[in-house]
């Protein structure tokens, strides 16, 4: 019964974070928070669906498996999303403040850029 339960936690947490990741994609301003939200969200999403899975299936069975897949995601969504960052930086693409769209910047009118917690560059 336990384990039941703790299965079905990790699969309602799994798709609550993947609904997060979701919703950031289609909300957020620009690119790269565009690209930090999901890649976030959704890894924590599907490995805690993957954790159930493993837990579901028990030692013997396909469990091996399914942390290796789990190992696996943890290991290569970060540097993707490095990649995707630095591929979109070397080609221009400006986030939101840099564009000066205040409607979509996180930029307030005193300056200072509250998604990242600094001040916003003026050169």
């Amino acid at each position: 019964m336990a384990l039941e339960l703790m299965v079905a936690a990790l699969v309602l947490l799994g798709a609550a974070f993947a609904l997060l990741g979701s919703l950031a994609l289609v909300r957020l301003p620009d690119f790269y928070t565009r690209l930090h939200g999901p890649t976030k969200a959704t890894t924590l999403g599907v490995g805690a669906t993957l954790l159930a899975s493993a837990l579901h299936l028990g030692v013997g069975t396909g469990a091996p498996r399914e942390l290796l897949v789990l190992l696996f995601l943890f290991a290569t969504a970060p540097v993707s999303a490095q990649l995707l960052a630095r591929a979109a930086r070397h080609l221009g693409v400006e986030d939101a403040a840099a564009a000066g769209d205040p409607e979509r910047s996180s930029v307030t009118d005193d300056g200072q850029d509250n998604s990242r917690g600094g001040a916003q560059d003026e050169g």
